[in-house]
């Protein structure tokens, strides 16, 4: 990815740079019932992105104003789903080329004030391309068997942002608070089609739009040289806000995104010992489209420590979970629940 910044005099910087990816995917899977095998599954293809991108930064006395662009266009070739089972005429499926292009523009503005506040905003546009994994591959969870889709298109974001910062306590306390506001056009989602007692089916497709905003609190606090509080608060609403092909899924909540979310992090450090602990809240969600499985709110809390014991080793002991939360974290529809206490331990080293 070639990238090239020029500094114009103190106050303005321009950058520019190009960038190019091919990724290949293929996957051979054998499926079973009650013990036998059934069939031999292949699928798979290849992506290639070419991208080109600049920015501009002016700095004017306590304002920073940015803005930039890119130009992205992909292909997505030689693309095939094929089935063959034990019994019976084999699927093979291969897909046409197909290629998209997408324009993303962004622009920002920071001002400083005196007593160690800041403001931003910014406006963007953005996308996201479909995986191969997406297009052609399908899937089996449980009861729940998700179909690819070759014809999926890209995802297109427009949004909006804007925060306020705040340093005090002679620069050892940060607060941070930040709006954000966006709306997806052809966001990709695994959309129902059937449900009966022993099986779900359900395909990726295009939704027409959902809409994302939300509120996200941060602080951190150094209370001395070696430890550090930190902690963060997200609220979210995100919601199907148009699906013309079914209007039932709209004004539904999009999985598994929850409204709250809260974590939190200790650290302590000096010259030999590294001592952290992270708490992590997540609030109720859902599992599916039509917001039928929900997942329960939980709480976890990790721990880790390590020890220096030479320039080049440092040893380590790290718990996961360590409550024991019972929490769940997939339906399909029969619960899948995360992973109970865990035990690491072991050594680092570093060779120089």
């Amino acid at each position: 990815m070639p990238c090239n910044r020029q500094t114009l005099g103190s106050y303005q910087a321009i950058s520019a740079g190009v960038e190019g990816r091919e990724v290949r995917g293929h996957s051979a899977e054998t499926t079973f019932n009650n013990s036998r095998i059934t069939a031999f599954v292949d699928a798979g293809g290849r992506q290639r992105s070419f991208g080109v991108f600049g920015a501009d930064s002016l700095r004017v006395r306590s304002w920073l104003f940015t803005a930039g662009a890119r130009f992205d266009r992909w292909l997505n070739s030689r693309g095939f789903a094929d089935r063959i089972p034990v019994t019976g005429a084999p699927s093979l499926n291969d897909f046409p080329d197909r290629s998209e292009t997408a324009f993303s523009p962004r622009v920002s503005i920071i001002k400083r004030f005196d007593g160690n506040v800041s403001v931003s905003a910014s406006m963007y546009r953005a996308f996201r391309a479909p995986t191969l994994n997406e297009l052609y591959r399908n899937f089996r969870v449980g009861n729940v068997v998700t179909n690819a889709n070759a014809a999926l298109r890209a995802e297109r974001l427009t949004g909006g942002e804007a925060s306020v910062g705040v340093q005090a306590w002679w620069e050892r306390l940060f607060v941070r608070g930040n709006f954000f506001w966006n709306e997806i056009n052809d966001s990709i989602a695994n959309v129902t089609l059937s449900t009966t007692p022993a099986l779900i089916t359900r395909q990726r497709q295009n939704l027409g739009a959902i809409r994302a905003r939300g509120v996200e609190l941060s602080t951190t606090a150094r209370f001395t040289p070696h430890w550090e509080v930190s902690a963060e608060y997200l609220l979210t609403g995100s919601t199907v806000l148009k699906f013309p092909a079914n209007r039932s899924l709209e004004g539904l909540l999009i999985p598994p995104v929850p409204r709250n979310q809260f974590n939190f992090q200790v650290n302590y450090s000096n010259a030999k010992w590294i001592v952290g602990a992270q708490g992590r809240f997540v609030g109720k969600q859902f599992d599916d489209d039509q917001n039928t499985l929900p997942l329960e709110k939980f709480f976890t809390l990790d721990a880790e420590a390590s020890r220096s014991v030479s320039e080049h080793v440092r040893l380590f002991v790290a718990f996961q979970n360590l409550t024991g939360s019972r929490y769940q974290i997939s339906s399909t529809p029969v619960f899948t629940v995360g992973p109970p206490v865990l035990v690491r331990v072991g050594a680092l080293v570093s060779i120089r």
